[in-house]
């Protein structure tokens, strides 16, 4: 048997590696064909106390979708309501993995629904990324777990440096929604950043309620004796609301400071006059003069026929934000969607540029409001 000579087997392995290489590329250009389509599902508070959350988060999200139009890959979303409690939203990732077979999942808002609904995503490695909730816990020791909005160990201490810097605030007082992570969080992050820089908090001054209470008279009576130069409220708007009423009814004169669980129309509704010259961090200002901004409030006004509050902006950038990670990851495999969230830099979203870090929470910037007795007003954005 002759054997071929050293030229020919080199042009035989030369031809052979072309073709492998033809067939991965084949491969390769069918699995991103196959991506066209993916099933995400959406969990969010379409009823209870924190609809208007989860209403103007999926209207965001949608207005994403169509301008997308067919681009690939699109995004087949499965919208359940988790009627804003911890249960619902356990329950609802459950039924999404479960029944629906999503591959990956958007929500929720309130941290302690997304905490919930985290280890049930967690447990079945599906991919679950909060466009909203804050609190620093979330993501830690669950790697299939991460989220586009800052953290509340951030959004804590811009307000507290605020409260030293621009109103020259000595002493303050805050109030805690006791049934809330979010709350708890923020009142611990705002309490440090405020001692530390210079600031008293006295304990009997850190002083709870509960977010079945109606009348918050008592705390305010306290806060009001004390005469603190601000309160911390780091509350959802539906209690925050009835807070500052009171407060007006009560003429309490300090100075009060909130976070983005303020951001809704309703507290407006609910505060009536009393909504008016407080300092609130969110993500997001409707009268930001920022080109893109402004693009982006005149789409959603046409849609929806109101303008954009903070989490209509995270639901947009969430659509984008995932869009993105997907056509990345070139796959509807969990796993590699996964991959694909925690890698995304720079990403350029309305609510500020978007770089998950490696506990996958996003770098980004926040925005700080003053309140009218109808709307907030843009007064200044924090770079991290």
């Amino acid at each position: 048997m002759t054997m071929p000579s050293k030229t020919t087997r080199r042009v035989v392995v030369t031809a052979l590696s072309a073709a492998l290489c033809s067939l991965g590329l084949a491969v390769s250009m069918v699995a991103r064909a196959a991506v066209g389509e993916v099933k995400v599902g959406v969990i969010l508070p379409l009823t209870g106390d924190k609809a208007t959350f989860g209403q103007e988060s999926l209207n965001g999200l949608k207005l994403a979708l169509e301008k997308a139009g067919k681009e690939t890959p699109q995004l087949k979303i499965q919208v359940e309501d988790t009627q804003g409690t911890p249960a619902g939203s356990a329950a609802a990732v459950n039924k999404l993995i479960a029944t629906d077979k999503v591959a990956v999942i958007i929500g929720e808002v309130a941290s302690s629904n997304t905490i919930a609904a985290s280890t049930a995503a967690q447990s079945a490695k599906i991919p679950l990324m909060t466009h909203a909730s804050t609190n620093d816990t979330i993501t830690l020791g669950k790697d299939f777990i991460s989220r586009i909005c800052f953290v509340d160990s951030f959004q804590g201490a811009v307000m507290a440096k605020f409260a030293v810097t621009n109103l020259k605030a000595k002493t303050a007082a805050i109030l805690v929604d006791s049934d809330s992570d979010y709350s708890r969080g923020l009142r611990d992050s705002f309490k440090q950043a405020f001692i530390a820089a210079g600031g008293t908090i006295k304990e009997d001054l850190v002083i709870s309620y509960s977010q079945k209470d109606r009348d918050f008279k008592t705390q305010l009576i306290k806060v009001r004796k004390a005469a603190p130069d601000a309160v911390f409220i780091p509350g959802y708007y539906t209690q925050v609301g009835a807070i500052l009423r009171q407060a007006k009814e009560l003429k309490l004169n300090s100075k009060f400071l909130g976070t983005d669980g303020w951001d809704s129309p309703d507290l407006f509704k609910i505060a009536g006059a009393a909504a008016a010259g407080h300092y609130v961090s969110s993500h997001f200002a409707a009268d930001d003069t920022d080109n893109r901004v402004q693009d982006f409030v005149r789409e959603y006004k046409a849609r929806n026929k109101e303008n954009p509050g903070a989490m209509a902006a995270l639901g947009y950038d969430a659509g984008f934000f995932m869009r993105a990670a997907i056509k990345k990851a070139g796959s509807n495999e969990p796993s590699k969607i996964r991959d694909a969230i925690a890698s995304m830099k720079n990403f350029d979203g309305i609510t500020g540029t978007i770089t998950i870090d490696k506990n996958r929470n996003a770098v980004k910037p926040a925005v700080i409001v003053t309140t009218t007795e109808k709307e907030f007003k843009f007064l200044t954005r924090v770079n991290p």
